[in-house]
């Protein structure tokens, strides 16, 4: 099998509330692009603020990163033998196998963006156990997962990244292929953790259907895991 992994880093800075604008020059006046956030929405027993990813950008002057990866190119010829053969336990295995290569590859990049490309953290060392608990600085969160639950915003770093000369592509529902592939966003600022947008009312929604220039109906069949409230049922003044 081969594996591939491409990144990139842009200047950055926070837009409004929940947005985040990358820039193709130093200067911060060419756009390329705007990555947006969801806000949690609940109320919090110990009254902590509720988190969107966009509070880890400053306004200005700041940086944000992104990044693809996969262990599984030449892995379709791999697994259409296996099918050939009736070995679903050899296909499970190997799909396995790919995962964790996959995971691998974004964890020991993720070290070397940290200590050696962007460079913020140069003098890490941690031992193994310190590096499952995740206790460095920086978070690579995934569109598509908890923090950021959009799966569409893979569009965007995959456009950003050029993720299709490495062989990685988007299916119809934002799904990686290949599918041991993982991808997402590097924010370096040292109170930055992982989180769960969880629960969302109308009001964000609107907002942010708005902000991706959707209608409603579109933010909502979009985001349904996280509705909080039945798209079903309208309010009514």
């Amino acid at each position: 099998m081969e594996a591939r992994a491409i990144f990139g880093f842009w200047p950055a800075a926070r837009a409004g509330r929940d947005d985040v604008t990358l820039y193709g020059d130093d200067d911060r006046t060419e756009t390329l692009a705007t990555l947006h956030f969801l806000r949690q929405q609940t109320i919090k027993p110990d009254g902590s603020a509720n988190l969107s990813l966009a509070d880890y950008v400053a306004p200005e002057g700041d940086w944000v990163g992104g990044f693809a990866v996969t262990a599984g190119l030449g892995a379709e010829a791999r697994l259409d033998a296996f099918e050939a053969d009736h070995d679903d336990y050899q296909s499970i295995l190997f799909k396995a196998l790919m995962d964790r290569l996959a995971e691998a590859l974004a964890e020991r990049l993720h070290e070397r963006v940290r200590t050696e490309f962007w460079g913020y953290a140069p003098g890490e060392q941690l031992e193994k156990d310190a590096l499952l608990q995740e206790a460095y600085q920086g978070i690579r969160p995934a569109p598509g997962y908890p923090a950021c639950p959009d799966h569409t915003e893979k569009a965007t770093l995959f456009d950003l990244l050029g993720a299709d000369a490495q062989g990685l592509s988007l299916t119809e529902s934002f799904a990686m292929a290949p599918a041991a592939s993982v991808s997402g966003w590097y924010f370096a600022h040292p109170e930055a953790r992982y989180f769960g947008v969880g629960k969302i009312q109308r009001d964000q929604v609107a907002d942010y259907a708005a902000r991706k220039g959707w209608t409603l109906e579109e933010a909502e069949q979009w985001l349904a895991p996280n509705l909080g409230y039945d798209p079903r049922k309208r309010e009514v003044a």
